[in-house]
């Protein structure tokens, strides 16, 4: 079974179409067991650090995903609130990655919108991509590079577009709106 987590953050009914595209059953969810549960769990998010995070604290969540042993990733606000800190809202964040979220500084249009390539990927969520693959973005916060970097991407600087430690895995990209490159690194996660 896969999970998506329900929080106060949007986006969540793409991803679980994506999941349908690719054939695969998932259930959205905020209850503790049924995550816990779970062969994967997906982290989506459209949203404002701030509060996703009280969200999360308010539901124990937080204490809940960062105990998760199964294959989790982490999609957009989900990668940013897997680091240490975020600059949106000062906000403490899960710290699963060790590294904070910056505001990019406005040396050109923010948000970062639209299809981008890759400086760097590496890793088995990118089986079959090259750092040519466009895939989309839209974000005006972004991950440091830290040592669990494993793709780099570069808006106005570069920066983490994915982040890897142990069974958590992170985009700042959107899979499920990346079209058939999208899919790829969906399906490469989901067959860990």
């Amino acid at each position: 079974m896969i999970a998506i987590l329900k929080y106060n953050a949007g986006n969540i009914k793409s991803v679980q179409n994506a999941l349908n595209r690719l054939g695969y059953k998932s259930i959205i969810t905020d209850n503790a067991s049924e995550l816990s549960g779970a062969d994967k769990v997906i982290f989506p998010g459209v949203g404002e650090a701030g509060s996703a995070m009280q969200y999360l604290r308010e539901r124990g969540l937080d204490k809940i995903i960062i105990n998760l042993k199964q294959p989790v990733l982490g999609i957009c606000l989900g990668l940013q609130l897997m680091c240490r800190f975020s600059e949106e809202g000062d906000t403490k964040c899960l710290g699963i990655f060790d590294t904070d979220v910056r505001l990019f500084p406005p040396l050109d249009k923010i948000p970062h919108m639209g299809w981008n390539n890759f400086l760097t990927i590496k890793g088995e969520l990118f089986k079959g991509i090259t750092i040519d693959d466009d895939i989309y973005y839209v974000h005006s916060y972004y991950a440091e590079i830290a040592s669990c970097t494993i793709a780099t991407c570069d808006y106005i600087l570069p920066f983490s577009a994915a982040m890897q430690k142990e069974n958590f895995y992170a985009t700042q990209f959107h899979p499920e709106k990346s079209a058939e490159k999208g899919e790829i690194i969906l399906k490469n996660f989901l067959e860990l």
